[in-house]
């Protein structure tokens, strides 16, 4: 357990902007910042970050919260474990309390996981660096590839011993469980036997956004026809191939600050680049592009350029794989390298300068790109001509803007000598058949993903007071220290001020009317302890609480969905918001959340009456019916005070 001082000194530490910054690029929009969700797929930018308040929201999908439930929802993290990481970003010395053995027992799978992977990493480093074997075979390899010390540290390269159990056991000696070794990948168990799975290859760690290890690619040294050249981790409960790029950790802040990611395809690739002084530069790992990867790149910038080395067959095999790019939206180029030259071999051929000059030089956009290569390859073949124009509609066609189309459309045209209506119809012949399959795609049941368990237990709105209780914590949050009215005390004539924490606190307490919702009712609790020792929670109190339930809920309704234009604010026009009205604002919402609390007791009532009517007991109806007709008096009073409104 970590105790609270340390949580305090990580909450005020956590500058959220810095935070949220190192996943998703972030532009300034008056007092707020803006940028793309990381939790759903958008094209318009809806997730909002408060510097002042501290807080993040996305008006689409409604993810909100502090730098903490920031890190817990992306990482995959809990609590402590997000508050670790915050904790070692701003150098902060944590404090906890010894735990039990049972919780040590308890401790997440993934986690234990996530330990074992970055012990791995350190010893196949130490293996390369301070072993004899190590020296000799890995770091020899290396650097007889050019590579400097600095980079392979960069990257947290490694070497795995060539004696098949040599990993596995020292793990086991050092503690580590063997099930978790295979479930990580690095055992390979078989009947009895325990063996290394990357035993004689030189080891690429696999980092997540944050920096952990998830898994390992390795390169085989020795030729043997038996084994694949590269292998990597297999799927696990850290590792999906499918959702990460390599160098994505070292390259993230690069890719923000140039607003473009150059991608490659092998592990030594990225690192030859980053020696050229090009850090924006990703692999997809051998593996088809993705996407969850293209995606992931999209965070950081709208632009791509896909380095191709001269390898004509390799080439027309991945170019089938970027529609997926186009489909997201994103800005494509690409460069052909010199035949037989791949990005590793020919960034070593030239300087830094002369490299850099080349893929300026040579970015093509992709479309006029894969044009020209098919055009080349039908050779003046109508038939395969015919094929090739199939082929480039298709590609045009899942790009989402109309003007982009409508631009490679023009261009295909004089190129492929093919009139534009004809583009036109085949474009848009293809979208309706998309757009038809995506309307009519019912998934059977079981391939429906599974919702997720939502941690804060909600009632449901339509039958309980939950929007009237919002609002109140709501109002109490956002104007609680706010002056609502003053008056004279009466015995010694001083001004009392009331706030709106008093007022509301007053009003609900005096008719010990409380909250259905759990999170809503420990809130308002705390309001009332501050309120009743005369204090108020200072304005983060409940966006930095120590429980991450209460601090996303009060970061969500915190959040400002629609902040006053620049243009209202420099033009000379009254514009009424709401702190001028919140004299009116907050003893209509306690009067709705009075009403709405009535509107369920009478309901309860009324259940009262039913059974009494069956069992026939006189003197108990007459005492519901009573107490009916005096909460159908307190609901009209109510309604009159707001104006008449109906109360149902």
């Amino acid at each position: 357990m970590i105790d609270r001082p340390t949580i305090d000194r990580i909450l005020d530490a956590a500058q959220i902007v810095d935070v949220i910054q190192e996943f998703v690029p972030l532009k300034k929009r008056g007092v707020n910042y803006l940028g793309l969700c990381p939790f759903h797929n958008e094209k318009t930018p809806s997730f909002t970050v408060s510097p002042t308040k501290e807080i993040f929201k996305c008006f689409g999908c409604g993810k909100s919260g502090n730098s903490v439930n920031f890190i817990m929802e992306h990482e995959h993290l809990n609590y402590p474990e997000a508050l670790k990481y915050l904790a070692k970003k701003y150098n902060i010395e944590l404090v906890e309390k010894e735990r039990s053995p049972e919780e040590i027992e308890k401790q997440n799978e993934r986690e234990s996981l996530l330990v074992l992977t970055s012990y791995a990493a350190r010893q196949f480093s130490e293996n390369l660096f301070q072993s004899d074997e190590g020296m000799n075979v890995g770091l020899s390899y290396f650097r007889e590839r050019g590579f400097r010390q600095t980079t392979l540290k960069k990257f947290d390269v490694g070497y795995s011993f060539e004696k098949r159990d040599a990993f596995t056991k020292k793990a086991l000696e050092d503690g580590y469980r063997q099930d978790f070794l295979v479930k990580t990948g690095l055992t390979i168990q078989h009947e009895d036997r325990v063996f290394d799975r990357f035993s004689g290859r030189v080891m690429f760690p696999i980092h997540s956004l944050s920096g952990q290890v998830l898994g390992f690619g390795g390169r085989i040294l020795k030729p043997d026809p038996k084994s694949a050249k590269y292998l990597n981790s297999p799927e696990s409960e850290i590792y999906h191939k499918s959702k990460i790029l390599y160098g994505i950790y070292q390259a993230r802040k690069a890719i923000v600050q140039e607003d473009r990611c150059y991608l490659v395809e092998g592990y030594t690739d990225v690192m030859s680049l980053h020696e050229a002084n090009i850090e924006n530069v990703v692999a997809s790992s051998g593996t088809s592009l993705t996407q969850e990867q293209v995606r992931l790149m999209k965070r950081f910038t709208q632009n791509i350029t896909i380095l191709y080395d001269g390898d004509a067959a390799g080439i027309k095999a991945s170019i089938r794989g970027i529609d997926i790019v186009l489909e997201e939206g994103m800005n494509v180029r690409v460069v052909l390298l010199p035949d037989n030259e791949d990005p590793d071999s020919y960034s070593k051929k030239v300087s830094n300068e002369e490299f850099a000059a080349f893929i300026r030089d040579n970015e093509t956009d992709f479309i006029r790109f894969k044009t020209k290569l098919l055009l080349e390859e039908a050779n003046n073949d109508p038939i395969r001509k015919a094929g090739l124009i199939r082929d480039i509609v298709k590609s045009i066609a899942v790009i989402p803007e109309a003007i982009t189309r409508t631009v490679y459309i023009k261009e295909c045209s004089v190129v492929l000598e093919v009139t534009e209506p004809v583009l036109y119809h085949e474009v848009n012949k293809l979208r309706q058949q998309k757009s038809f399959q995506d309307r009519n795609s019912y998934p059977a049941r079981e391939d429906l993903p599974v919702p997720p368990v939502e941690k804060i237990v909600r009632v449901k709105p339509e039958t309980t007071t939950y929007y009237s209780e919002k609002e109140i914590i709501r109002l109490l949050l956002k104007y609680g220290s706010s002056e609502l009215e003053r008056r004279l005390r009466t015995e010694d004539g001083k001004e009392e001020i009331l706030t709106v924490s008093d007022f509301i606190v007053n009003e609900i307490t005096t008719d010990d009317l409380v909250f259905d919702d759990r999170i809503f009712s420990i809130i308002f609790a705390e309001f009332r302890f501050y309120s009743e020792q005369g204090m108020f929670p200072g304005d983060k109190h409940f966006v930095k609480h120590e429980d991450p339930d209460i601090s996303r809920v009060s970061a969500d309704l915190l959040a400002d969905s629609h902040p006053l234009s620049k243009i209202w604010k420099t033009k000379q026009t009254y514009v009424e918001t709401e702190e001028m009205k919140i004299k009116e604002l907050v003893p209509d919402a306690v009067l709705k959340f009075k009403g709405d609390k009535i509107i369920e007791i009478r309901k309860e009532v009324m259940a009262l009456l039913e059974e009494a009517d069956k069992e026939g007991d006189k003197e108990k109806i007459l005492a519901l019916q009573k107490r009916f007709n005096n909460l159908n008096q307190a609901l009209m009073s109510i309604s009159r005070e707001l104006g008449n409104r109906i109360l149902i």
